[in-house]
C-alpha cells in the first residue's frame, strides 16, 4: 500500500531534485510502486513528464520521471 507519506516524500525530491528513477525511490523511501504515485501527482495537478533512459550497463531501459512546475 502507498501511504501519503512515500507521496509527500517523492513529491518533496520532485521539488528538490526535479528528476526521481524507481530504484531512487525504493532505496530512499521504501516505494515499490513509483508509477503510481507518480499517476496520483498528475492527477493532482503536477505537470510531470516520463523520460526513457538506458541502464548503466547499456542493457535495458528505465523511467525518471521529471517534475516541470
Amino acid at each position: 500500500m502507498t501511504t501519503n507519506t512515500q507521496l509527500e516524500q517523492v513529491l518533496d525530491h520532485l521539488k528538490q531534485f526535479k528528476t526521481i528513477t524507481p530504484i531512487e525511490a525504493l532505496e530512499r523511501y521504501g516505494c515499490f510502486r513509483l508509477s503510481d504515485i507518480i499517476l496520483r501527482l498528475r492527477k493532482a495537478g503536477y505537470d510531470i513528464v516520463t523520460l526513457r533512459e538506458r541502464n548503466k550497463s547499456g542493457i535495458g531501459r528505465h523511467a525518471r520521471y521529471q517534475l516541470i512546475k
